[in-house]
C-alpha cells in the first residue's frame, strides 16, 4: 500500500442508512460537497440553506448521481436569529430526528453590515447563528445514534481574537480580521462544547474542521476590491478541489475513531491540502477565561441556553 494509498477518503465513509445529517450551507461549495457524500453512503441529509430555490437545484444535481438519495430542504438563514429560532421549531414539530448536524454555512470578509438583531454580520451568521441552532436542538442530538457536532472553522482563524470591546466593529471595521474573530469563535466555540459536554456525561461529540485552502464560492462572493481579486486567483492557483476540502468535516462527521475535542484539517504543508488529520488550533482558542466569556456572551446575544450542556 502506497502512502496515498493509506489516507482517509470518502470511499471510507461507513454505512449510514437510518442516520439523519443536518447541514447548514448545503446548496454550494463544501456544504454540497459533504451533502453529495452523506447521501451517497445512504445517510437522510437536511439541506439548511437560506435560498430553497439553489437547495432544490443542489436536490436535482445530487439525485442525478444517486438516484433515490434521500434529501430536504429546509429554509435557514443563520444570520437572522428569528429564522434559526423557526427553523429548530419546525424540526421539533415535524419529529424530526437528527444524529448529526454540520455547522458548515460562513461568510467571508464582506464590506461591514449588521444582522437583523444588530449584530455583525460574519459574527452573526458564522458563530452566533451556529451557537444558537445547536443549542436548540441539542437535546435532539441526545437521542441519536452516534450523535455528533462538527463546527466548520478555517485555518485564518489562528491569530484571531474576540472584540469584545467592539463586537460590531463600529469603531474599527477589517472584513478580514472580523472573519477571523468569526472562525476564532467557531474554535472556542467546539471545544468549550465539547468540555461541557464531557462534564455532563453527554453521548454527543463536538469535533471541529477546517478545509484548508479550497476553491470555493466563499472567497469571491463576499469580499471586495483587492482582496476578492487575489482570493480569485489563488483559487486557480494555490487551492484543492472542493472534493478533498469537504474531507476534514466528512471525516469529523462520519469516522468512527474521529475524536471530540479535536480538530481535523489538510496533513499537507502548512495544512493548506491534504488528506484529514488532526491537527492543533491556536493555542488562544483553548483558553478557558476566553471560552467562558464568549459563550456566556453568546446566550446573552441569542437568547438561547444549552441546558443540556453543563460548565466544565
Amino acid at each position: 500500500m502506497t502512502a496515498t494509498e493509506s489516507k482517509w477518503t470518502a470511499a471510507r465513509i461507513p454505512d449510514l442508512t437510518g442516520r439523519t445529517f443536518l447541514v447548514t450551507g448545503a446548496n454550494s461549495g463544501l456544504g454540497l460537497a459533504t451533502t453529495r457524500e452523506l447521501a451517497g453512503h445512504g445517510a437522510h441529509v437536511v439541506l439548511a440553506v437560506r435560498d430553497e430555490a439553489k437547495g432544490r437545484r443542489a436536490v436535482a444535481d445530487i439525485t442525478g448521481a444517486h438516484a433515490g438519495a434521500s434529501l430536504e430542504v429546509r429554509r435557514l438563514d443563520l444570520a437572522d436569529l428569528d429564522s434559526v429560532k423557526a427553523f429548530a421549531a419546525a424540526v421539533r414539530a415535524d419529529g424530526l430526528p437528527v444524529d448529526v448536524l454540520v455547522n458548515n454555512a460562513g461568510v467571508m470578509a464582506p464590506p461591514r453590515g449588521l444582522s437583523p438583531q444588530g449584530h455583525e454580520q460574519q459574527f452573526a451568521a458564522n458563530h452566533l447563528g451556529h451557537f444558537a441552532l445547536t443549542g436548540l436542538l441539542l437535546d435532539l442530538l441526545q437521542q441519536g445514534r452516534d450523535p455528533r457536532v462538527v463546527t466548520v472553522t478555517s485555518d485564518l482563524h489562528r491569530g484571531g481574537r474576540i472584540h469584545f470591546d467592539d463586537l460590531t466593529g463600529a469603531a474599527k471595521y477589517a472584513p478580514m480580521e472580523f472573519y477571523r474573530q468569526s472562525k476564532f469563535a467557531n474554535v472556542v466555540f467546539g471545544l468549550e462544547l465539547d468540555r461541557r459536554l464531557r462534564a455532563a456525561g453527554s453521548p454527543v461529540r463536538s469535533l471541529l474542521a477546517h478545509p484548508g485552502y479550497t476553491a470555493t464560492n466563499l472567497q469571491t462572493s463576499g469580499p471586495t476590491g483587492l482582496t476578492k481579486a487575489f482570493a480569485s486567483l489563488g483559487n486557480r492557483l494555490l487551492a484543492q478541489d472542493v472534493t478533498m476540502g469537504a474531507l476534514p468535516q466528512l471525516y469529523a462527521a462520519t469516522a468512527p475513531e474521529a475524536e471530540s475535542g479535536r480538530l481535523y484539517g489538510p496533513d499537507g504543508w502548512r495544512q493548506l491540502r491534504g488528506y484529514p488529520a488532526p491537527v492543533g488550533p491556536d493555542r488562544a482558542a483553548s483558553d478557558p477565561e476566553t471560552a467562558r466569556r464568549l459563550w456566556h456572551l453568546s446566550e446573552e446575544l441569542t437568547g438561547v441556553t444549552c441546558t443540556t450542556a453543563t460548565p466544565a
